[in-house]
């Protein structure tokens, strides 16, 4: 191909020129690309150009370039329309999701001029958006009536909401974790300096009669569940940040949140569907009513199929029903200029302590029978739980005055990792799901590093935690290692100082665990990120991580839980539970 050809390319926010040498940010789109007498998906080394830049050798270019002087001059529909009829195919060669088709003309020229729209707007914004980010801000102008905007952790959707709150009139509503109250307001104080912001949170709160335009409110789920003035007002927009927190339609949160009024709802999650495919229903009920139908109708369609047939078929159908409400992009394809991930999984062994502890608590709760039904799903988890603290710190499981040191495989191994870590000039983020052993870390890390070690944990105010995370991504003197609750703070936070992760004990989702990973792999990250997870051997951390390795699909999400293990009949629950021999030093 000599020619330079041109098509827009939404994903990055702009135009894509291939064929004969171009200069521009070189990246690979896949696109359908002809070759002989056929079209084919393939990927391209492409140049992206901004409209000024673009060339006019090509009936593709030219189009492109009438394009842009339309959008200049505020033309109106019928003449795009008439402009749609002559753009040959090679100039909207973006593929769908399941590259069997490619977009049309008019939708690709819609799409630009979204995006184009959405720039001229942005004048207000005290930040430079990536073109990405602002073809998500065209979405979320444009989506009718609300969507899911479900980019992966780290892709700035706080940002895209907040363009789009400070470009409409208002009033707005977001609901967030208490965790992320503070975060919103300066965020807002930040990238949008001259919109009002009323933070409705704490014992003190009272919203004014009348809440003045393009004001945004900034609440919790926690006060939304219980108070009648939030559900009672006309909003413009309603931003459900981690929306994950309202995947249980039958919660107080969720119920509340289906009353709001709002002539736009957007929700925003990287992990839209964490364990169930209800999860999804869920949110998009509150975000768009009755587009899945009822749940009822949601499981047998989609829910059964894709779970349990893994129904390629149903899955497809569900994409095709989604896709125009679901704005979902990856780091890989957007955000190319990120430093990579590099995982490593830590063996650890068990000492003579907890390998009778282990063998003990199994031995035990076979013996005394672990029941049926209900009684049996709760005795699996009593017992899982107790296996788990164990392979933390016998400590945890049997609270004592004893010394911490050398009673655990893992607690040893971790302290030696980030002893190394911090005399190596970096920092790292510790996530733990119980607080025992966030405060038992807490402690015996500050010995040995010489320096406090804070713990950021559910039982803490929103303003330590605020306080917290501002000083460990700012402060020379901060404390080089964070311990944090993978369930409080797993979302939402900035804190891409650290250069390495340590995931101390195992959650059953792997997508909880990767929320949390990019608190760090975010953008403003500039270092590859070291990712280490601790498995102790022979155990049921063991189990976990074989699970996480056939969990990542969004339709795998589903099985291997807690409750998958109550399930199983009592040999092969404890053949999976029982300690390996090798396990232990």
């Amino acid at each position: 191909m000599a020619d330079r050809h041109v098509t827009y390319v939404p994903a990055h926010g702009a135009f894509a020129v291939w064929g004969a040498a171009t200069a521009g940010r070189q990246v690979v789109c896949r696109l359908a690309v002809p070759r002989g007498d056929h079209v084919e998906a393939a990927d391209v080394r492409v140049s992206l150009v901004e409209p000024h830049e673009l060339p006019d050798t090509t009936a593709s270019a030219r189009a492109w370039r009438d394009a842009v002087r339309l959008v200049e001059r505020g033309a109106g529909d019928e003449a795009f329309a008439e402009l749609a009829e002559r753009m040959p195919p090679v100039a909207h060669a973006v593929l769908n999701s399941e590259e069997t088709a490619i977009s049309s003309a008019a939708a690709l020229l819609d799409s630009y001029r979204q995006a184009a729209a959405a720039r001229a707007k942005l004048g207000a914004i005290d930040a430079e958006l990536r073109p990405y980010q602002v073809d998500g801000v065209a979405w979320l102008h444009s989506v009718p009536g609300g969507g899911v905007l479900a980019d992966e952790m780290g892709l700035g959707k706080t940002l895209q909401a907040i363009c789009l709150l400070a470009t409409r009139e208002g009033p707005h509503l977001v609901v967030c974790p208490t965790s992320l109250v503070g975060n919103w307001r300066r965020e807002i104080a930040r990238f949008a300096p001259d919109t009002p912001v009323l933070t409705h949170h704490g014992p003190r709160r009272e919203l004014p009669e009348v809440i003045p335009a393009r004001t945004v409110v900034v609440t919790s789920y926690s006060v939304l569940r219980g108070e009648d003035d939030l559900t009672s007002r006309d909003w413009d927009v309603v931003v459900l940040d981690e929306a994950q927190q309202v995947k249980n339609p039958d919660a107080q949160a969720s119920k509340a949140a289906a009353r709001l009024s709002a002539q736009r709802r957007i929700a925003m999650t990287g992990t839209p569907v964490e364990n169930r495919l209800d999860e999804l229903w869920a949110i998009m009920s509150l975000t768009n009513p009755g587009l899945l139908g009822t749940r009822a109708r949601f499981r047998q369609r989609f829910g059964t199929p894709i779970e349990q047939r893994r129904s390629a078929t149903a899955a497809a159908r569900l994409t095709a029903l989604i896709t125009p409400h679901v704005l979902r992009r990856t780091k890989a394809a957007v955000a190319t200029d990120l430093p990579p991930k590099l995982y490593s999984t830590v063996a650890c062994t068990l000492t003579s302590e907890q390998a009778a502890l282990y063998r003990d608590a199994v031995d035990r709760a076979f013996s005394l029978g672990l029941g049926s039904g209900f009684e049996r799903r709760g005795r699996v988890l009593a017992l899982l739980t107790a296996l788990k603290q164990i392979c933390n710190h016998p400590a945890q499981y049997r609270p004592d005055e004893l010394p911490l040191a050398g009673r655990s495989g893992k607690f040893d191994r971790a302290t030696e990792m980030l002893t190394e870590i911090v005399e190596d000039d970096d920092r790292a983020l510790v996530f733990t799901q119980y607080t025992v052993t966030g405060e038992l870390l807490s402690r015996h890390l500050a010995e040995h590093i010489g320096a406090p070690v804070p713990f950021l944990h559910g039982g803490l105010g929103a303003a330590q935690r605020d306080e917290l995370v501002r000083s460990f991504q700012h402060d020379a003197d901060a404390p080089p290692v964070l311990l944090l609750s993978l369930r409080a703070a797993g979302f939402g936070l900035n804190l891409t100082r650290a250069g390495h992760v340590m995931h101390f004990d195992r959650w059953w989702n792997p997508a909880v665990e990767e929320q949390a990973t990019d608190r760090a792999h975010r953008i403003g990250q500039t270092r590859p990120l070291t990712v280490h997870t601790l498995v102790t051997g022979g155990t049921i951390e063991d189990h976990i991580a074989r699970l996480h390795e056939n969990k990542r699909a969004l339709a795998d999400a589903v099985t291997g839980s807690e409750n998958a293990l109550a399930e199983l009949p009592d040999e092969q629950l404890h053949d999976v539970l029982a300690l390996d021999p090798g396990a232990f030093s």
